[in-house]
Parts: structure tokens; C-alpha cells; sequence
């Protein structure tokens, strides 16, 4: 499957694993579907049949209420069977609306409160240079948990370390749950603090296969011997024009019988 069919077949059953609840984190689960897409097909050194393998890639989902999105991504991988995707946040679920690293195969770290993922991949990030693997550690922040301090404290931490291994992804879809990020607390101009923190950083679109795969190949090919930092331009709701319209509200909201039929109509 090449990345655009796998990057549709992600949105649909990130849908699918929403339908199944009927609501949930639609706008921030499809806005990183693309480059969930690129990440598990050319670059994500994992194995579904050992996902505990010591030699492999980690991701550290920050933003943990993109859960579905991921979930998609690691069912169509074959990490574990597509009918989980149809029991989201139900009684024994191994899909909880965060993800937890307890529960589901795949997953490298639990969200739960926002704003942590990038101190834990830190420390995920030293521990591989302490074993001597080579591996790499992805995170996957929102711009919207980014006005949490303990971020900044993680980037410091990991320029000082020298994290070159440590790659820094951010959603940046411009909304967070409470409206426009610019309007809540504005935490532009994310390149230039990311950099200022000691990062190479780069921005690129978000839904561009080709360039998040070059921006990702420029990072790992760097011998600054610094953190890494790709600042996403994307769209809430990417893939579903009316998701995409919708504004802050997409961030949690339905997805009825009627919405999810129709979505699946633009995807295919």
C-alpha cells in the first residue's frame, strides 16, 4: 500500500474506531494522519509480532487524545486485529480515549494529562544512548499543550543532553479544544523557539507526504549533534471537508451514522 492510500485508510478507520463511540477527538485524530502514514511506512523501525522489541523505534503520542488515529495505524500494520477498532472507551477495552502503553501493543508511552510526552521521550531518548542503540524516539505534540511549561523544560533538558536521536513533531492545526490558539495563549513563532531552545527546526505542510518524508530524512542525516524539531502546518479535521469547516468545535464532536457514511464517501 502506498503512503496516500495508507494515509486514507488511516482516516477511515480512525472513523470507524469514532463511529463505534459515536464522538470523540475527530480534528486532531485526522490532522496527523498523514504523517502517521509516512512514519509507518517508510521510517518506524518496529515489528508488529514483538512490539516490546528492545532494538526498535519508539513514539510518544503527547497529544493522547489522537489515540484513534494511532490505533488505526498500528491495526492496519497488524499489530493487533481491526475489530478493536470498534470497541473505543468500551467496558474492557484494550483502546482507551488515551493511550496507554499497559493496554494496547504499540503504543511506547501513556498520555494522559497534556504536556508530558515530551519529558518522558527524553528520557526514552537517554536511555537508548546509555545501551548504545541508534534508535530513534518520535514525539507528537499539539500546539495547544505547548502553553504547558513542562515542554520547555523537556527541550531544554534535551538540547543540553545533546537528543540528536530525538525527533519533535507539532500538530500545529492553529485550534485547541477551548477555540484558536492565538486567541487562548499564542505560542507562535514556534520555529524560533524551538530553535532558541538549541533545536534544529524545520516547518513544513503537514499533509505533504513527500516533504514530512524529507524533513524527517534532513533531520536523521544532521550531524549537529542537536535535537530536532518539525513544525506541522496542518488542517483540524484534514480529509473530511465538513470536519475541516467546522472550527475549534471539531476538536471533540459526533460522528453519527450519517457523518460517518459520508466521510467514508470522500475517502475513498
Amino acid at each position: 500500500m502506498d503512503v496516500v492510500q495508507f494515509s486514507k485508510e488511516i482516516r477511515r478507520n480512525t472513523l470507524r474506531c469514532l463511529h463505534s463511540q459515536g464522538s470523540g477527538h475527530v480534528g486532531g485524530s485526522l490532522s496527523i494522519a498523514d504523517l502517521l502514514a509516512v512514519l509507518y511506512s517508510k521510517h518506524m523501525h518496529v515489528d508488529p509480532n514483538d512490539p516490546r522489541a528492545e532494538d526498535r523505534d519508539k513514539l510518544v503520542l503527547s497529544k493522547g487524545h489522537a489515540g484513534p488515529a494511532l490505533y488505526a495505524t498500528l491495526a492496519l500494520k497488524g499489530f493487533f486485529p481491526m475489530e478493536w477498532l470498534d470497541t473505543l472507551n468500551r467496558l474492557g477495552t484494550r483502546l482507551p480515549s488515551h493511550v496507554n502503553i499497559n493496554l494496547t501493543p504499540g503504543v511506547d508511552m501513556t498520555a494522559g494529562s497534556l504536556g508530558q510526552g515530551l519529558s518522558c521521550a527524553c528520557g526514552l531518548a537517554l536511555a537508548n544512548r546509555a545501551k548504545g542503540s541508534d534508535r530513534y524516539v518520535y514525539v507528537i505534540t499539539g500546539e495547544g499543550e505547548l502553553q504547558e511549561g513542562q515542554n520547555w523544560e523537556g527541550a531544554m533538558f534535551a538540547s543540553a543532553k545533546h537528543l540528536d536521536h530525538l525527533i519533535v513533531f507539532v500538530d500545529s492545526n492553529k485550534m485547541q479544544i477551548d477555540g484558536l490558539t492565538k486567541d487562548v495563549m499564542d505560542v507562535e513563532d514556534l520555529v524560533a523557539k524551538f530553535s532558541a531552545f538549541g533545536f534544529e527546526t524545520q516547518r513544513v505542510n503537514g499533509h505533504d507526504h513527500k516533504a514530512l518524508d524529507e524533513a524527517i530524512v534532513r533531520a536523521k542525516q544532521s550531524r549537529e549533534h542537536k535535537p530536532h524539531c518539525i513544525v506541522m502546518d496542518t488542517v483540524k479535521g484534514k480529509g473530511v471537508s465538513f470536519y475541516e469547516t467546522m472550527g475549534p468545535g471539531v476538536h471533540s464532536t459526533t460522528v453519527t451514522d450519517e457523518q460517518y457514511l459520508a466521510a467514508l464517501e470522500e475517502l475513498k
